[in-house]
């Protein structure tokens, strides 16, 4: 069995920066993908930020130059680095794990973290 806690939020002012961390119980976190996911007030849940196993990663437009994301196999952990906050990133934020057992796709969710930005 999965389980994500993740760690990092809080509150912080328009132009400053946060990390966020998730880590990952069990044996399947370096075989899986990981992403990072947000929800603000009103809205449907959106992509921030996915690291493949290989590395590769991919962001939402929104976040492209300001957002960073890694993981530490040796740790079972995935981060996110956030810069140049702005309000609008103001969220709660949720890690993903997705595990490919081809056909199927399974995804796991940490409970979310809070992250808000004054301005």
């Amino acid at each position: 069995q999965v389980q994500l806690v993740e760690s990092g939020g809080g509150l912080v002012q328009a132009g400053g920066s946060l990390r966020l961390s998730c880590a990952a119980s069990g044996s399947v976190f370096s075989i899986s993908d990981m992403g990072w996911y947000r929800q603000a007030p009103g809205k449907q849940r959106e992509l921030v930020a996915t690291i493949t196993t290989g590395g590769s990663t991919t962001y939402a437009d929104s976040v492209k130059g300001r957002f960073a994301i890694s993981r530490d196999n040796a740790e079972n952990t995935v981060y996110l680095q956030m810069n140049r906050l702005k309000p609008e990133d103001t969220a709660v934020y949720y890690c993903n794990l997705r595990r490919r057992l081809v056909p199927r796709t399974y995804d796991y969710w940490g409970q979310g973290t809070q992250v808000t930005v004054s301005a």
